[in-house]
């Protein structure tokens, strides 16, 4: 409420002194039920502080002369008054967008005059997707006059902005050497670059590094010359002959195949097929999701995140998106605790 109320007291200011204003973004409020998809189930909906707010800020839904009480006018509202459905924001945990189960609390407040005489049209975009709010706007029938200085109200002249606010040309320096070091023949091995800014001197330094026997090999280093590799393989002690088997001839290779390719292949698949059992009974995997009773469809897993003696507990909930109580493609209100593991 701190910030309504500063809010209001910022702009009843600039009305005073002469500007017409526009309050534009999210006010975190819906105004009236029809800015609200369950707002006959909140119990004191017209009872909320912020409700009050806005109702001594805004005026009636219509623009007629004496129909005004605040001095502000619900842009939407006075193109729109009783168009349902008109919803900025949805809960992006509950899938609310998706069967509009929603609330409108982002608003192009204008001023009386300013929204009699200038607006043609004010809109929402919830085809607009990117966040959980969409975007709205408004079409006004003013011309741009280009000004000769900067407002008084521009954000440069703020006592927390006086001053440091900069140019973007303040962030691009020129390169330039100084003539001492430019005259003085430095060796290649401690080069030096000088870059100057306003009442600032930065020297980097820039040394190239002795080469070491000990860093980096090259890549020669990785392979051997023929000759080491004859001379190794001349010190290889060779085979007895009572080790050696005398070759088979191909018709026994043939019959060997024959013989033992079906047992091998029948190995193969038993050991595969207890390697499968052995893992299944260790890693068992996920339970099946339970099935909710209304749509009879499997349910998604949600984590109690509020304080209390559930926090932390998993339980299970109908997986459709939310909406009204009275549509069937809604979520259901199906619930289950998931069992301790």
């Amino acid at each position: 409420m701190r910030f309504y109320r500063l809010l209001q007291i910022r702009a009843e200011a600039l009305l005073a002194a002469g500007s017409h204003v526009i309050i534009l973004g999210d006010l975190n409020t819906a105004h009236r039920p029809i800015d609200h998809w369950d707002a006959v189930n909140l119990e004191y909906f017209e009872e909320d502080p912020g409700r009050k707010w806005m109702d001594g800020l805004l005026g009636n839904l219509g623009c007629q002369a004496g129909s005004h009480v605040g001095p502000f006018i619900d842009s939407y509202r006075c193109f729109q008054p009783k168009q349902e459905g008109a919803f900025t924001c949805w809960s992006t945990v509950t899938g609310a967008r998706h069967l509009n189960y929603g609330t409108r609390i982002d608003y192009v407040l204008g001023d009386r005059t300013l929204v009699i005489d200038t607006f043609q049209a004010s809109f929402l975009l919830p085809e607009m997707m990117g966040s959980d709010h969409c975007p709205v706007g408004a079409v006004l029938s003013v011309s741009s006059v280009p000004a000769k200085k900067c407002p008084p109200l521009c954000t440069r002249f703020l006592p927390e902005f006086a001053g440091t606010q900069l140019k973007i040309l303040h962030f691009l320096v020129r390169l330039k050497q100084d003539p001492v070091f430019k005259q003085s023949a430095l060796p290649l091995s401690n080069q030096t670059q000088v870059q100057m800014r306003p009442n600032k001197a930065r020297v980097h330094s820039t040394r190239l590094r002795p080469s070491s026997t000990r860093g980096q090999k090259q890549l020669m280093s990785y392979f051997q010359s023929s000759s080491s590799r004859l001379q190794a393989s001349a010190n290889l002690e060779l085979p007895s002959l009572g080790t050696l088997v005398t070759p088979k001839t191909p018709e026994d290779k043939v019959t060997a195949n024959v013989v033992e390719g079906p047992s091998k292949a029948s190995e193969a698949k038993n050991e595969k097929e207890v390697r499968i059992s052995f893992w299944k009974s260790v890693l068992g995997g996920p339970l099946p999701m339970p099935l909710c009773r209304v749509h009879k469809e499997p349910c998604v897993m949600r984590t109690v995140k509020k304080p209390g003696p559930n926090l932390g507990r998993n339980f299970y909930m109908c997986a459709r998106p939310q909406g009204p109580p009275t549509d069937p493609s809604a979520r259901c209100n199906f619930f289950l605790w998931s069992r301790p593991s």
